[in-house]
């Protein structure tokens, strides 16, 4: 199955977006589509058909595909279009002044004609400046999606049309029709939505630029090492193992691995740490970055892409793409509403002729129940409030890759802990060394070396390879341990689990308590079945974990560290950090199964962890969260990658999920109490002071999506 996410034009509304992607997960060869109406792109997991199929999908759903999602550069607002509104907005304003024309003393000299035509003139004039909108609109009509837009068309539609009908009524001699000019509201109501469009799309545009903002920390070109000389490039000249050099004040231009030199490098636009971190030879670096104090010649490895940058944007994107329950039971009540809408004003417009109700009024009223009830706010209640709470995630180094984790996050009570790179650094050393071959214990160690080499656990950083060994038919033991060959022998190293499956008969127990009492992670050395040396390492605890531990223990979460490493070390660990609840001793599968029981019993969990023997686990927790130095496997398991290793950041991910699911609720409730109470008041079923025609009927709904967007955006507040 392939995935392609595209940019979508002629999206307005939620009914759009609800509408379209209804219809692409009807069509063959779909499997699923999700529509992002903030973002305007549309992620689209397929098979068995062509790219050019998909676009004729969204051709015949009556938008159109504008290519794949590459970034994000396309303003909804420009200079252009405020200048517009601001031409229409005087132009509205010389209309209601011609329309007021008797109270005004230096336009009482125009006669009646001279107000119909200027009128007439100034309509159509609006009608050319929301003709986009009322195109949108017919279309939607057509394939059965009816949109807001539809509901603006068929109430300019029916205005504009009554009102160019009592234009030829009057020219024909019926004085009385010149109360049923309604080419004021016309354009009011053009004029309104547009306003109301241009602040919506203000407010995607922000969010628009805080995701750009991630892109445009990278600079434009690089200084490549050709030989003795530094040659500036553009970027798109770079290629993977070019030698590339930054000097102090420079930015890194793509991630990277140091060759030489030594300096300060700010990464904080991606991880949420403010101090530099220092980068030498054989260290990592990421495009964008401040080099601040030396110069450091690089080997250029990630590029275009497949850069850190280029992922976290597609993961943002990607976050905002999926849908929480929230934005689902949204999208639903929008895909119901106008079609609600358009029955309620039929039905009320009938039952009012029946009651012979003067036909002018109960045109009035059908079309501002269009007009009042778009549901416009609706369609931003979610989706805005979701991509401001990620981007607010990932500006503190936590990168969300499906936006239900917000809901799934407030609901936490159980946080489980790996221990090795989680816990603590996973810079582990050499505590101690019991050899049993005659063999020095620098050739012994740098046996381990050469075996540990070809494994992915953090364990191995203990062990520098001092000579090189050829290791052959290299296996891994999950939750065990390792074996490779080297000569003619095979070793195997692992833990007190894989000695016992060997059967050795020599355990050394008195060494292997004597290295548990010291707190070390235990490595039995075995040649085939004989063990030939004990080796304990111990891990660092890492900087402030202790204290953040006691933050999310007032959260009233429960806390428990699962590891594959024995009862003694862990339970160390353990009580230097004040966790009270450990499992050691676990296996991948293990792991996993602990995690599976505990969502069993009802406990919402997440689960952090780093290494490959944490994938399944962190597969089967409500939340899975990977630190940014774990293997590939556990970061592609994980729902959540944490780039800075900095646990405090989860209390930041708890409190901004809390606050955005209770600003999504407030938002869908706001957007309905709008439409249940504005409706019987625009029918006149309920009384109010002012009547509300299709002008005040615009302004109301404009006010609608003006409170929702602003109670959004609360979620980027602390």
């Amino acid at each position: 199955m392939k995935t392609i996410i595209l940019q979508i034009g002629g999206m307005t509304c939620s009914a759009c977006s609800s509408g379209l992607e209804k219809y692409l997960n009807k069509q063959k060869g779909i499997e699923k589509a999700t529509i992002n109406l903030i973002l305007q792109t549309a992620t689209i997991e397929y098979q068995g058909i062509s790219l050019k199929t998909i676009e004729e999908y969204i051709e015949q759903a009556g938008f159109k595909s504008e290519g794949e999602f590459k970034s994000i550069t396309k303003k909804e607002t420009t200079k252009q279009e405020m200048l517009r509104l601001i031409f229409m907005g005087i132009l509205l304003v010389s209309l209601v002044l011609i329309t007021k024309a008797t109270n005004i003393p230096y336009l009482k000299g125009l006669n009646q004609n001279a107000y119909i035509w200027i009128s007439l003139g100034i309509s159509l004039l609006f009608l050319a400046y929301g003709f986009s909108l009322l195109k949108s609109g017919w279309k939607n009509l057509l394939h059965k999606m009816p949109t807001m837009d539809s509901l603006v068309f068929l109430s300019v539609f029916f205005s504009f049309s009554y009102s160019l009908y009592s234009t030829i009524e009057i020219f024909l001699g019926n004085i009385e029709k010149t109360n049923h000019l309604y080419f004021e509201a016309v354009c009011m109501v053009l004029y309104f939505v547009k306003i109301g469009k241009f602040l919506e799309n203000k407010s995607k545009d922000k969010t628009k630029d805080a995701i750009q903002e991630l892109v445009s920390v990278t600079p434009t070109h690089a200084y490549k090492k050709e030989g003795e000389k530094i040659v500036k490039v553009d970027m798109d000249e770079i290629k993977e193992n070019d030698r590339l050099f930054a000097r102090p004040g420079e930015k890194i231009a793509v991630d990277g691995i140091v060759l030489s030199g030594k300096s300060h490098v700010d990464e904080s636009f991606i991880t949420g740490e403010s101090k530099p971190v220092l980068k030498e030879k054989g260290s990592k670096v990421l495009a964008g970055a401040m080099n601040y104090d030396g110069g450091i010649e690089y080997l250029a490895k990630k590029i275009g892409k497949s850069s850190t940058i280029s992922e976290i944007v597609t993961l943002v994107v990607e976050a905002t793409n999926t849908k929480t329950k929230t934005q689902k039971l949204a999208d639903k009540l929008s895909s119901y509403f106008v079609p609600f809408l358009l029955l309620f004003a039929f039905l009320v417009c009938g039952f009012q002729l029946l009651a012979k109700v003067q036909v002018s009024e109960v045109f009035l009223h059908f079309i501002t129940i269009f007009v009042v009830a778009c549901p416009c706010s609706l369609g931003l209640a979610v989706p805005l409030a979701v991509v401001v709470a990620t981007n607010k995630c990932a500006k503190k180094g936590l990168f969300i890759r499906k936006s239900e984790v917000l809901e799934k996050a407030e609901k936490i009570d159980t946080l489980v802990l790996d221990k090795t790179g989680t816990l603590t650094y996973g810079k582990i050393n050499v505590c101690k060394v019991y050899n049993y071959l005659s063999i020095k214990e620098s050739d012994l160690l740098n046996l381990v070396a050469n075996l540990e080499e070809l494994s992915t656990h953090p364990i191995k950083s203990a062990f520098p390879i001092k000579k090189q060994l050829p290791v052959t038919d290299f296996q891994n033991y999950e939750g065990k341990g390792i074996s490779g060959k080297i000569g003619n022998n095979t070793y195997y190293l692992g833990n007190k689990k894989l000695v016992e499956e060997r059967k050795c008969k020599e355990m050394h127990e008195q060494d292997y308590e004597e290295l548990l009492h010291l707190g070390c992670t235990i490595i039995y050395v075995l040649e085939q079945d004989h063990v030939i040396g004990l080796i304990g390492v111990k891990d660092i605890v890492r900087e402030n974990t202790k204290e953040i531990i006691e933050k999310i223990k007032k959260e009233s979460i429960e806390l428990i560290m699962l590891t594959g490493d024995n009862e003694f070390a862990a339970h160390q660990i353990a009580k230097e950090l004040g966790i009270e609840k450990v499992k050691a001793n676990c296996q991948p599968k293990e792991k996993a199964k602990y995690i599976k029981t505990l969502e069993e019993e009802n406990h919402k969990v997440m689960m952090v962890g780093d290494g490959l023997n944490d994938a399944p686990a962190l597969v089967h927790a409500s939340i899975g969260v990977s630190i940014k130095e774990g293997t590939d496997v556990a970061v592609n398991a994980s729902s959540v990658i944490l780039m800075n290793n900095n646990l405090e950041n989860l209390l930041d991910l708890l409190h901004t999920s809390k606050k955005a699911v209770k600003i999504m609720k407030q938002n869908i409730f706001l957007a309905m109490i709008y439409n249940i109470i504005m409706l019987p008041i625009a029918v006149e079923i309920i009384p109010f002071p002012i009547q509300i025609n299709p002008s005040i009927g615009s302004i109301a709904m404009v006010g609608s999506s003006l409170l929702v967007i602003g109670n959004a955006l609360r979620v980027s507040k602390e």
